[in-house]
Formats: structure tokens, sequence, C-alpha cells
């Protein structure tokens, strides 16, 4: 036993460079997958910077600060996860072989997902609710299962140089090529996704999938210009910034659009009539824009919220008919988050947070709430 304990590092020691290992991988996965599910990563990653550094991360185009911020952020979070589960808990996690570690890392990746989404991020310590409203659960849940997919190599990392059996460093070979191959293919997806070669479009109704992207880029472009005014004339200096984020959100979702539409369809996206978006649900007639803009200062933010309120309704709507249709899965998994993130954004002008924004949060997982 005495001779066993001196082939063994400090389980400190080895949990912190899997942590550094395993957050790594999930950031990289993360980057690189996002566009394929219809997420925009810096705007993902400023959200995440707002944790610790609130309203000051938020911007129309993302900066390389908040990036790099949210990043790092993300990082130290799954970091401290990893000593957590082998350091804190090592007593019973630092001798299991590595199928049994990736068998409980699984279930870990939720909880502690969950831990964050319900309880750190919009409760204590962070009293932050704009990531639980703003990103719906699974994305975390994904981010974490990236990470825990890591976490096997500890097995190797447990041992001293020159004194790992020979099973774990089979097995860990075998995994560490595995990452490198995926991180690899999603790298190659990426780089042709950014070029417009996107895997083909897989939905079973095509006209309705085109209506919805073109819909959706017209309502989200009268949204961008919505924010657009309250991100210059709200008093309330938070929902300027809320509006400046409103702003990157939608660019980016809009960007994704265009770039899925000329991918799959392999042709301009036709704009919408005037016609098409009178019967868009919450889409802002012209009169109704220029009472926004001529609102007095006093006024303003009560004029732009019930506004801006009733337009977010809209996409939600259009989303969750997406989201619920026989649409490519891209595209229904991209619905689910527009809708979830706009019903965030309403109870965010509202002023909800703590416990109020946990709940509304759950709700808008499950429901779109505008029906």
């Amino acid at each position: 036993m005495r001779f066993r304990e001196q082939q063994r590092r400090s389980r400190w020691l080895a949990a912190a460079e899997l942590g550094l290992i395993s957050s790594t991988f999930s950031t990289l996965v993360s980057q690189l997958f996002a566009a394929r599910i219809g997420r925009d990563a810096a705007v993902d990653w400023m959200t995440v910077a707002a944790i610790p550094l609130r309203d000051g991360a938020l911007s129309a185009e993302p900066s390389w600060s908040a990036i790099l911020a949210g990043i790092a952020f993300h990082q130290w979070a799954d970091f401290s996860w990893a000593l957590v589960f082998f350091g804190v808990l090592g007593r019973w996690t630092a001798d299991l072989r590595p199928l049994t570690i990736l068998l409980l890392a699984l279930p870990w990746a939720a909880f502690t997902s969950a831990t964050e989404w319900f309880g750190l991020v919009p409760l204590f310590p962070f009293w932050q609710p704009l990531f639980t409203l703003q990103q719906p659960y699974w994305i975390g849940l994904l981010v974490h299962g990236c990470s825990a997919l890591m976490y096997p190599l500890f097995a190797r990392l447990r041992w001293r140089r020159g004194q790992v059996p020979a099973r774990d460093i089979r097995f860990t070979n075998a995994w560490t090529m595995g990452a490198l191959a995926m991180v690899a293919l999603l790298g190659a997806t990426e780089l042709f996704g950014s070029h417009g070669y996107e895997v083909p479009w897989m939905g079973r109704d095509r006209d309705a999938d085109q209506s919805y992207i073109r819909h959706m880029t017209a309502h989200h472009a009268q949204g961008i210009e919505l924010a657009r005014i309250a991100a210059e004339q709200a008093q309330d200096p938070h929902l300027r910034k809320l509006a400046i984020l409103m702003v990157a959100s939608q660019a980016g979702e809009s960007r994704i659009f265009e770039n899925w539409w000329l991918s799959w369809f392999d042709m301009e996206m036709p704009d919408c009539s005037t016609e098409e978006r009178a019967t868009m649900p919450g889409y802002l007639t012209p009169a109704e824009m220029r009472a926004v803009k001529a609102a007095p200062p006093g006024q303003f933010d009560t004029v732009f919220v019930d506004a801006m309120s009733r337009h977010h309704a809209g996409a939600v709507r259009m989303a969750d008919r997406m989201w619920r249709s026989r649409g490519d899965p891209r595209l229904r998994i991209m619905a689910h988050a527009i809708r979830h993130a706009q019903q965030g954004e309403i109870a965010l002008m509202h002023g909800v947070d703590g416990a109020a924004a946990v709940a509304t949060a759950f709700r808008n997982m499950f429901g779109d709430n505008f029906n």
C-alpha cells in the first residue's frame, strides 16, 4: 500500500491539471460548435462575462476584452468543479476506473450546470439574473457535458511519470486521440460553415422553414432598430445596456440566418413584403415606431419597454411555432433559444431578479407564456 501511494501524485495537483484540460476542451468545442445550433459564440461569451463584470461587459459588438473575460470566467468555473470532483470528493473518486469516472462525470455535469443556472449565478453569490434569463439551461448542460468528457483522463494524471499502468495508458491515449479528432472535425465544420458550406438543410417543409427565416430576419431587423433607439435615449442606464445586448444578440442571430439561407437554398434571401410584415406577430407599425422615437425623455423608458415587450412577445410566438414544427433540427434548436431569451429580456426590462428570475426562466424553458 505504501509503495502504491508513492507511485501516485497529489490528487489536488492531478485535479488541477484535469481542470485545465477539461475547461479548455469545453471552450474549444463551445466556440467551434456554437454556430451549428444557431448560437453566436461571441455574444454568449459576453453574456458570461456579464456575470462578474455586470453591465460593463455589454456592447453592441462584443469586444475582445469581454469575450476573453467570458472565456476566462467559464474556464475558472470548470476548473473549480474539477477540483471539487477529484479533490474535495477525491476520497471516493480518485481511484475509480476511467469508464466509472465517465459514468459519474456526466450526471455531475447535469448537477453542476443546474447549480450554476438555478442558484450560483442568479442568486448567491453573483445575483446576476441576465445569464439564466438569456441562456436556456441546456446550453450550460452541453458545455459542462463537454468538460465531463475529459474527466476519464484523470486515470493517467493521478500517477507519477513512469508509473502509469499499461491499461490506463492505452485507454487515455485512445481517449485523447478521440478528443483531438472531435476538435479537428468541429474545426473543419466551422471553417466550411463560415464560408457558406453548412451541412445541407434537413427539414421536412422547405416553404415553412424559408418563411420562418425570412420573417424572423425582418422581425429582428426592426428589433435592432428599436433597441438602438433605447441604447441612445433610455434614461435608466441598465435599460440602455440591456438594449445594447438586444442589438448584439439579434444581429448575431440574423447573421446565422443569412448564412444558413445562402448555404441551404443557394440564393439571395427575398425581403419581406409590406403585407407580410403587417401579419407578423409583434411587428410594430410605422406609427408605433415613430411614437417610440418621439417619446419625451421622462416617458421614454415606459414607452420603449411596452413596445419592445410586444415586439418580443411576437417573436416568441414565431419561435414557438418553429420549435413545435417539422423544420430543420438546427432551426428548431435555435428557435427554442430565441423563445427563451426574448421572454427573459421581457422579464429583465420589468426588473425581475432573484428567485423570481429563476422561476421565470424555468417557466420559459417549457412554454412561451404568450399564447
